[in-house]
């Protein structure tokens, strides 16, 4: 999966899914908000990047250019010092545009502390 340098610079690590992808993000100094905490732009990028992975999966093509058009994150609780998870479903999967619904969590997945919804525009 070829995604953008700011997952390298997230320390982002991808486990291959049956449905989605699942990003792994590590407690770094790099992705530090206030002491303890995840910044919330680190957490928004992990969810963007997971988003953007779920919807190459369900592609399956190469050739098809993506393009974000708008992101919405709801921020349920703040993520703690410790490795943050996040994997995105595709709802609509149309031909010029794509819907994503992404959830990042840390000890649970039914316990989010962050979801979002992304629309793509896709280009074939």
């Amino acid at each position: 999966m070829n995604l953008p340098p700011y997952a390298a610079t997230l320390g982002l690590a991808v486990t291959p899914g049956e449905d989605a992808p699942v990003f792994t993000m590590p407690f770094t100094d790099e992705v530090v908000g206030r002491p303890g905490f995840v910044h919330g732009g680190a957490i928004g990028g992990l969810l963007e990047m997971a988003a953007v992975g779920a919807l190459i999966q369900a592609i399956g093509d190469d050739s098809v250019e993506i393009k974000p058009i708008n992101l919405t994150i709801d921020f349920m609780r703040g993520g703690r010092d410790k490795p943050t998870f996040a994997s995105g479903s595709v709802t609509r999967l149309g031909k010029r545009i794509a819907n994503v619904h992404v959830t990042a969590w840390q000890d649970d997945p039914d316990r989010a502390i962050a979801a979002a919804r992304m629309n793509f525009l896709l280009k074939r």
